[in-house]
């Protein structure tokens, strides 16, 4: 057991940073025509936006709950006055409801793409893969909510944000840190980062293509106008 934890939370983090920051760059460079989420939009569309943006916005606050969470050290949020046994609770109550947002939207977007012929059809193997990987990792989360109750003090919680600190600042005996903590946190911290390592490979590619600058336009667009003018122009 101690060369599999020495693997899986020393070595294989950097694995799969490796993999995905130089397999995303590879795909764009080779296969840019394949960078898209690949949308059945014009399929069954009402279900699709319901599921995607609960999907959507689940999957980005848990993203950024387990982000902040992990790399924040604990004197910075002691220093606005919450303690650890706090944190722990905000972390359960919020990751639990962003979890359910997430599942809720995950189960539509899964019914609609394995229920309907025409959508199976038109879907990858890798599609429905990951799809069904991020909704076993999630059911994973969800299923450890009980064992972060079990523990008011947040002493796992410590640990792998250590954990998690060590391995971004390259520092030795990482592995060492992470051995004592239950195995759901494991086999979920592993699944997580797999997820990196699948993201150069399938659909997931398109999270760096965030229109992030959307939000940042000067002004609305004038779509009436542009066309008068493509008029004239012509």
């Amino acid at each position: 057991m101690r060369y599999i934890d020495q693997f899986l939370f020393q070595f294989y983090p950097y694995l799969c940073l490796v993999v995905f920051f130089l397999g995303s760059w590879a795909r764009f460079d080779r296969s840019q025509y394949t960078w898209r989420s690949q949308s059945s939009q014009f399929l069954r569309r009402k279900q699709l936006i319901w599921g995607s943006n609960l999907f959507h916005i689940g999957i980005l606050l848990l993203f950024c709950g387990h982000f902040f969470g992990l790399l924040t050290p604990p004197e910075v949020y002691h220093r606005f006055g919450l303690s650890t046994e706090g944190k722990q609770l905000l972390a359960v109550a919020a990751g639990g409801i962003f979890a359910f947002v997430c599942f809720v939207g995950m189960t539509m977007l899964i019914h609609r793409r394995l229920m309907d012929p025409r959508i199976r059809r038109t879907s990858k193997p890798t599609d429905i893969f990951i799809l069904l990987f991020i909704y076993a990792q999630l059911i994973l989360g969800m299923v450890g909510i009980p064992v972060s109750i079990a523990d008011p003090d947040g002493g796992n919680m410590l640990v792998m944000a250590e954990w998690a600190r060590s391995i971004l600042l390259f520092q030795g005996g990482s592995a060492e840190l992470i051995a004592g903590v239950p195995w759901i946190y494991k086999v979920h911290i592993v699944a997580g980062m797999t997820l990196f390592l699948l993201v150069p490979f399938t659909r997931l590619v398109h999270i760096w293509s965030v229109p992030i600058w959307y939000l940042l336009r000067p002004g609305y667009q004038i779509v009436r106008q542009q066309i008068n003018l493509a008029k004239k122009g012509a």
